[in-house]
């Protein structure tokens, strides 16, 4: 799935505006998309964490406290 433009969620211009804020003078277009592709992996993962501790709670629905709960414990 690594570099399979045509399953991208995240669109590569939010990522780039993404990388200037760290006040970057330039960006590349493939430092963008690895970028993309890297948050999209973790956003899976930390995703997968949520739905699973729903799961736990007897719950259908992902809650904002999920995905906290799932980011806290992927740190770790």
């Amino acid at each position: 799935m690594k570099g399979d433009l045509n399953s991208r969620v995240i669109p590569i211009a939010p990522i780039d505006r993404l990388i200037r804020k760290t006040n970057a003078e330039r960006v590349s277009e493939s430092a963008a998309k690895e970028l993309g592709i890297i948050l999209e992996e973790l956003g899976k993962e930390i995703a997968l964490r949520a739905a699973d501790l729903a799961k736990h709670a007897n719950r259908t629905t992902v809650k904002d406290a999920d995905i906290r709960l799932a980011y806290k414990q992927w740190r770790e």
